[in-house]
């Protein structure tokens, strides 16, 4: 099935909602057990084609901390919309900024006396999330300051890694808003920790892809057109916009790259721009089959690299669970993820107070 055409059975909200925070999940923890892996490294360990499936693994697999920041990100959403339920307006970003402050406190970096103690919530009392799981240094800087960073006043205003962008599907899952809205919120967020223009754009443009599949475009219209909004805004990343072009275009052309071809033409996937092309074009390259044999391909292809596996394969995961749903999602693969009541639990907050 082309990603571009209808799906025979088109997935509910509350699926793709669900497909989406799975999906991540389980392409984010294929991709940590190789994460810090060069390619020869995975073969020899995995064989020719790498990782492939959790069978592979000799113990149980664990998620990252892109998971975890994922949950986190939903949460400050959660908390900002039932305050608004409530008729109470409230700060969206402070919200954002509390919860990841509340995942800072489960990595045991210190906070700056500076910075606000927030109040406990669903999401602190799970432990599965205290661990701590290769979290990226500038999202651990960045909060440690106990400034709320802004567009305007950045945190690390050179970084750009990808810490933003894994973190960024939930905008994308909050129903009955504009693509305006969307950008406002994932890019504000992002400059919490990150003040490089390719590290807000980047999220953005992850945040619009999902947020056009949610609305029901294909996958290929749905990138084309979040990207043809992050070009038009005044704040510019020209390295963004390239690996984009790269990855759309390699994927409709040359949709069989090798790995060591994939990251000497999109990157390595350590910096914003190259772990949203990586995945997008996991994606796009394995698109053909059937909903659950296409995410198998498509995981295998964002994670077997010498690069960022983890943020790379829950980029991936989390496009196709918003396309396709939970249909999507391997049972045997869901089996074998650690905590899936936990990422469950946090889906269903979202969908109480965007659809009751």
């Amino acid at each position: 099935m082309s990603v571009d055409a209808s799906s025979p059975a088109v997935p509910s909200f509350e699926s793709r909602v669900y497909g989406s925070l799975l999906g991540g999940a389980l392409g984010d923890s294929l991709g940590y057990e190789v994460e810090f892996d060069s390619l020869a490294a995975i073969r020899a360990r995995f064989g020719p084609h790498g990782l492939t499936s959790f069978t592979q693994l000799d113990g149980g697999s664990h998620f990252s901390d892109d998971t975890q920041m994922t949950l986190y990100t939903v949460d400050g959403l959660v908390e900002a919309l039932e305050w608004a339920n409530d008729g109470v307006a409230a700060d969206e970003i402070a919200c954002l900024w509390l919860a990841y402050l509340r995942w800072l406190g489960t990595q045991d970096v210190a906070v700056s006396s500076s910075a606000p103690a927030p109040q406990p919530r669903w999401i602190d009392s799970q432990d599965v999330l205290k661990h701590r799981r290769a979290p990226g240094n500038a999202c651990l800087s960045g909060l440690a300051t106990g400034d709320m960073g802004t567009v305007a006043r950045p945190v690390n205003p050179d970084s750009k890694g990808c810490g933003t962008v894994m973190r960024s599907a939930p905008f994308g899952l909050i129903p009955h808003i504009s693509r305006e809205a969307v950008y406002k919120l994932s890019s504000d967020a992002a400059s919490l920790t990150h003040g490089h223009p390719s590290a807000r754009l980047s999220a953005a443009a992850f945040s619009l892809l999902i947020h056009n599949i949610v609305s029901g475009s294909g996958i290929r219209s749905a990138a084309v057109d979040a990207l043809e909004y992050v070009n038009a805004v005044p704040t510019k990343a020209a390295e963004l916009s390239e690996r984009l072009d790269a990855a759309l275009q390699l994927s409709a052309e040359s949709p069989t790259l090798s790995p060591e071809e994939l990251t000497a033409v999109l990157g390595a996937g350590w910096v914003a721009e190259e772990a949203l092309a990586v995945g997008l074009y996991a994606v796009l390259s394995t698109a053909g089959s059937e909903p659950a044999e296409h995410f198998r391909s498509a995981i295998a292809a964002a994670i077997n690299h010498s690069g960022d596996s983890d943020s790379t394969g829950s980029i991936a995961g989390n496009i196709l669970g918003a396309y396709y749903g939970e249909a999507c999602l391997p049972a045997d693969w869901l089996e074998a993820l650690e905590a899936p009541e936990v990422i469950r639990g946090m889906a269903d907050r979202l969908l109480a107070v965007t659809t009751g």
